[in-house]
């Protein structure tokens, strides 16, 4: 049996969650700080295009990454405004990012723990 990859994926996109919810925190914490500009972190998968994940290949009638195309999409940054006192936080737009970390952290755990399961429930036959 092979590395499975599912478990590093899992770990770096929580330590990117982390990350992310420390400068959120961060922003929060500087809302009424004269002149401070948001800050935001990469999104995960552009951090996630750059590293290239290999493929097993047990048998020659699986499919190759060469006929896989990959949906490409962008991101588009909300325009919130900036106070006279040249502070661009808006502490609606850090609670909505927030939430999708918290929402995303919740999936990144039950993803982890299914296949778990799965690997556990392997394991044992």
């Amino acid at each position: 049996m092979g590395p499975v990859y599912l478990f590093d994926l899992a770990s770096s996109q929580a330590r990117w969650l982390s990350l992310r919810q420390a400068t959120i925190s961060s922003n929060v914490a500087n809302a009424n700080t004269p002149g401070y500009r948001a800050q935001d972190i990469e999104p995960f998968d552009k951090i996630l295009d750059t590293k290239v994940v290999p493929l097993a290949v047990t048998s020659p009638k699986h499919m190759t990454t060469g006929s896989l195309v990959r949906p490409q999409g962008t991101r588009k940054e909300n325009s919130w405004e900036i106070v006279h006192s040249g502070n661009s936080v808006s502490l609606e737009q850090e609670m909505l990012k927030a939430g999708d970390i918290n929402k995303d952290y919740s999936l990144n755990v039950a993803i982890v723990k299914s296949f778990h399961r799965m690997f556990m429930t392997g394991a044992k036959s």
